[in-house]
This record gives C-alpha cells, sequence and structure tokens, in this order.
C-alpha cells in the first residue's frame, strides 16, 4: 500500500507546503486540496508545482474535489462540466491521474432516482474526462443523494465506464451505516483510493466533518474494513483526510506526521506492508506503474 497526505488534513498550509511536508513525513503521494490548488494558481503556473513534487519525489495522485456533482438542473450541469473541463486540465499539467468527485443533496429523491441521476451525471462526466479517471465518493452524511456504499457500488458498476471509479473514505463508511459485507463487492481494480481516519464516539446522525480523529483513534472499524480489503486484493492508494479544526490549528508538520505514523500502524495490523517513495516499478509518471489508478 502507498500512503498520501490529503492536503485538507494540515488545511491551513499552502499547497507548496503540503509538498515538503509529505516529503519530510515519508509519503508517496499527496492528494491535492483544490482550494488550495485554486489559491497556487492565481499566482503561479501550475509546472512550477509539478516541478517541485517531481522534486520532492511525491507523486500527484489525485485532485479533491468536484462537489456536488449530482441534481444539477441544465445550466448547474453546464458549470459542472466548465469546472470538470478546467480541473481535467490542471490533472493533466500536473501528471495527476484521477480526479474525486462527490454527490450532492438527495432533496428527498427515492434511492431509484437518486442512483438513476448519479449514473447519468457520471456518464457525461466520463465523456470529458478522458484518461483522468473519476473516483466516485459516497458521504455517509445526513442529505447525501448517496451516503452508502452499496449506492455507490450499483452506480459504479452501472456507468461501467473505464475512466470512472470509486473512493472509500472510512469515516463515510461508519457514519452512512455501510456494511462490511459491501466491501466484498467492490470491484478492487475500481477503487482509486482509500481514505483513512478516525471518528469520536456519537451517534452517526451527529457526525460531521470535524469528528474525525486520526486513523484508529475513535469507533470506526478500521482494521475489519482493511482485513477485508487485503483479502480482496486491494494493495493501492491509502491518503489520510482529516477535516478536524483543532488539528488545523496545529503544527502542521507534526500533524501529517503523526497522521502518517498511526495510518502505518493500522496498516500493518491488518497485514499491509507500506511501500516507501521510490520503490515503485519505474514505467509510468514519476516512477509509479503505467496506466489508471
Amino acid at each position: 500500500m502507498r500512503l498520501a497526505l490529503n492536503g485538507a488534513t494540515i488545511m491551513r498550509a499552502p499547497i507548496e507546503q503540503d509538498v515538503e511536508i509529505a516529503a519530510a513525513c515519508g509519503y508517496a503521494a499527496l492528494e491535492i486540496w483544490a482550494g488550495k490548488l485554486a489559491a497556487y494558481t492565481r499566482t503561479r503556473p501550475l509546472g512550477r508545482l509539478a516541478e517541485q513534487m517531481r522534486a520532492h519525489g511525491i507523486v500527484p495522485w489525485c485532485i479533491n474535489s468536484i462537489e456536488d456533482i449530482t441534481h444539477r438542473d441544465a445550466a448547474g450541469r453546464r458549470d459542472l462540466l466548465d469546472e470538470l473541463r478546467r480541473t481535467v486540465a490542471a490533472a493533466t499539467t500536473l501528471g495527476a491521474p484521477a480526479i474525486v468527485v462527490v454527490p450532492g443533496a438527495g432533496h428527498g429523491l427515492p434511492r431509484n432516482a437518486a442512483v438513476d441521476d448519479a449514473v447519468d451525471v457520471l456518464r457525461a462526466m466520463s465523456d470529458i474526462a478522458g484518461d483522468v479517471a473519476l473516483a466516485f465518493e459516497f458521504l455517509g452524511k445526513r442529505g447525501c443523494s448517496v451516503p452508502t456504499l452499496d449506492m455507490a457500488n450499483e452506480i459504479v458498476a452501472r456507468v461501467d465506464r473505464a475512466n470512472v471509479g470509486m473512493v472509500i473514505d472510512v469515516f463515510h463508511f461508519h457514519a452512512g451505516g455501510s456494511r462490511i459485507a459491501d466491501l466484498r463487492r467492490v470491484p478492487v481494480d475500481k477503487l482509486v483510493v482509500l481514505h483513512l481516519n478516525g471518528c469520536e464516539d456519537l451517534p452517526r446522525d451527529r457526525l460531521t466533518d470535524a469528528h474525525r480523529l486520526y486513523p484508529g483513534e475513535g469507533v470506526i472499524p478500521i482494521g475489519a474494513v482493511l482485513r477485508v480489503l487485503r483479502e480482496r486484493g486491494c494493495d493501492g492508494v491509502a491518503s489520510v483526510e482529516i477535516f478536524r479544526p483543532q488539528y488545523w490549528e496545529q503544527d502542521p508538520h507534526e500533524v501529517a506526521c503523526t497522521a502518517y505514523a498511526r495510518a502505518v500502524q493500522v496498516l500493518a495490523d491488518a497485514g499491509y506492508t507500506i511501500e516507501r517513495p521510490g520503490r515503485a516499478v519505474q514505467d509510468g509518471p514519476y516512477g509509479w506503474p503505467a496506466g489508471r489508478p
């Protein structure tokens, strides 16, 4: 398994500092926070960021994220596809193979209608994304149109496009009430990134992103999730994504290094080994395997 740092974990650090910290703490990759990327490009060219990542041996794994992709009217759909075109261009410049895309609120739609809508928009986005993969992430929070892994499995299977995969975030897995049995139906070759974190012991309907903790802390059954995925042959990229305001107030280097150590521990407990930077086969961009995630 390769470990990435999600820029949201150290939200108040600028993206160029994300790169330096990820390298210093031992991460192999960076999951690029879109808001930081936008701030960077207001004053500097993306090519400079790509050079910095290469110099530090950090792979740009994916851009996170394009949000609220579901249940848009015609004008909203046009805006979405325009945003996608810009993000695909950025991913191509950076050499990032994927973009995380997330659903919006459900607006009271029944399950079948929510699935149909997500399938339709992902197919439209797939036509534009080309060689950049779309990593669809279900959100296990109140009101989201796609709150469970079961629904995400169905949506990705129905889309049936080579450049459409998924994200599993263990916080959303827990908060939305997904089941271990659903993991056994995940198409492992479609799992672009696995988000690692913990969370406080609260009723699921009270959980928000602010209740996230370091991996292995709190009540998420992260060991059970990881063991099933390992048994299924999942051995790709895991990214530490923690939206905790208390952590944002702390030293970002210390937070990122603590997150790395906790992630390594939970992965090792599940039987994974961590692939260090520079150990990947040398047949793809930045020394990573060629092809889609």
